[in-house]
């Protein structure tokens, strides 16, 4: 018999230094997960991480047990880090903080393809420039 599905969490936090204090401890703690257990898991699988912001999928099960997925760091994340800028702009219209090669964004699509909604990597190209655009970032497509 297959344990039943309780709930699902996303989460974002940062790799390796995830720690029970809020807002993850709490949320996890509504949803029935052991918050020590999950940080001990979460902070081993991503290790290699060390600091940067990823995001996770909880399943919790019906019995208070968890499967966690390790999902890449979000795309805004790796567009910050490869313009070497602290954050987007208030307007990106009219204000533009940074600039990336077509180089930096096929290394952040081939990174992010698995989740993204793209057949090829000229599509996830397209849609990596589009959030770094709605940043207030300049690509060179």
């Amino acid at each position: 018999m297959a344990k039943q599905v309780v709930t699902t969490l996303k989460i974002q936090a940062p790799g390796g230094q995830a720690t029970p204090a809020p807002p993850l401890g709490p949320a996890l703690g509504q949803a029935g997960v052991n918050p020590g257990q999950f940080i001990q898991q979460f902070n081993d699988a991503t290790r290699q991480l060390n600091g940067k912001v990823v995001g996770c999928l909880i399943t919790v099960f019906n019995d208070r047990s968890f499967t966690l997925e390790i999902k890449a760091p979000p795309a805004a994340e790796m567009i910050k880090e490869a313009a070497g800028i602290a954050k987007g702009s208030g307007e990106p219209n009219k204000d533009k903080v940074g600039n990336l090669t077509r180089d930096q964004v096929e290394a952040i699509a081939k990174e992010k393809i698995a989740e993204l909604n793209a057949v090829d990597l000229d599509a996830a190209c397209r849609i990596i420039a589009g959030t770094a655009r709605s940043m207030g970032v300049t690509c060179e497509l």
